[in-house]
């Protein structure tokens, strides 16, 4: 393992004024938010689509690397350039999705368990080799009564630190995602609880399973009441709630710390990066890998028409540039309502 090389990956990842663009959804996924927009769930319209993001040429600067769906790591756009190269191109790193889902952990205690881990080892030099250099492991952990168990919490922990281990051995930078789902009717207080519970035990197993922490990217959700929830926190507390846990649980050698959105709205993903941004200085960067908060409006704005690539991409291209602004603290709500008239 090459140490030095995945720190810097890692640290571009998560370069001052630049973000994730999380463009992995599954095929049955991306066919929800196409049903949405009335458009046919084919592979040529998810590679148009895909393509329209990478070549959006005012919004790429503002994007520091993409994580792929296995599909379009091998896909090639309209003119026969390979998509992971618009994306070499463009200045940002190409990164795949690489676990299978989740399925439910025996015995009904509730709980997911992500799936993946059997031939990982001998998938990810093919993806080295198609230009992959960072990976994506996404553990699923819901709060619910009597959930999540420790027997989930555990098995999902070690899994992201085995499937870690596996990628750094392959000259991959694993992004190590656990998710705290906010689909709940839990408080914030529960989940600022559990989402400790959750990163206290995935850096545990980090360690037991050798993973030098200089060469990951955190990919953690943010301390959020669950939707359900008739008290919802201020910009304000979701920030200092989130900034707090994190000083508490991520040692400073990570390079990097880009959030997942979570189901929040595009603003509202915003406004809570910069929000905690502004509470710093902090052991390490802070900034965005965003899915639904980058691409629900671009995908609203295409609609499956080639005529309306244009709108779409800058509809991309503002709301990378929002972000951009958050992850260094220069964003408000001000200034999204000026820049969306213009």
């Amino acid at each position: 393992m090459q140490l030095d090389a995945l720190n810097a990956i890692a640290t571009a990842m998560t370069a001052p004024g630049r973000g994730i663009l999380a463009a992995d959804e599954s095929t049955s996924t991306i066919g929800r938010r196409f049903d949405a927009i009335a458009t046919e769930n084919t592979e040529a319209n998810r590679r148009s689509y895909r393509e329209l993001l990478f070549k959006a040429k005012a919004a790429m600067p503002y994007i520091s690397g993409v994580i792929l769906y296995d599909e379009t790591l091998w896909q090639a756009g309209e003119d026969g350039t390979p998509l992971v190269k618009l994306l070499e191109a463009a200045g940002a790193i190409p990164g795949i999705k690489v676990d299978e889902g989740a399925e439910a952990l025996p015995n009904g205690r509730g709980d997911l368990i992500t799936k993946g881990l059997d031939g990982l080892a001998q998938r990810l030099p093919k993806y080295y080799a198609q230009g992959a250099r960072f990976a994506k492991w996404r553990a699923i952990i819901d709060i619910a009564p009597g959930q999540p168990s420790y027997a989930g919490l555990l098995a999902n922990a070690h899994a992201l630190a085995r499937y870690a281990a596996l990628c750094q051995h392959a000259q991959i930078v694993p992004i190590v995602e656990p998710e705290v789902l906010m689909d709940g009717a839990h408080d914030i207080d529960t989940a600022f609880a559990v989402t400790e519970w959750v990163l206290k035990e995935v850096f545990q197993q980090l360690y037991y399973q050798g993973v030098a922490l200089e060469g990951i990217v955190l990919k953690p959700s943010m301390v959020i009441a669950g939707m359900k929830c008739a008290s919802q926190a201020s910009v304000a507390e979701v920030a200092e709630r989130t900034v707090k846990l994190l000083k508490a649980c991520v040692p400073a050698a990570v390079p990097g710390i880009a959030f997942l959105s979570g189901g929040q709205s595009d603003v509202q993903a915003t406004a809570h990066l910069d929000a905690m941004v502004k509470l710093g200085p902090l052991p390490w960067p802070l900034t965005f890998s965003y899915g639904r908060a980058l691409q629900a409006a671009p995908q609203r704005a295409w609609g499956g028409k080639p005529e309306n690539i244009a709108a779409a991409q800058a509809a991309f291209a503002h709301r990378a540039r929002m972000n951009a602004l958050a992850s260094q603290g220069q964003w408000s709500a001000e200034l999204e309502q000026e820049a969306a008239r213009n």
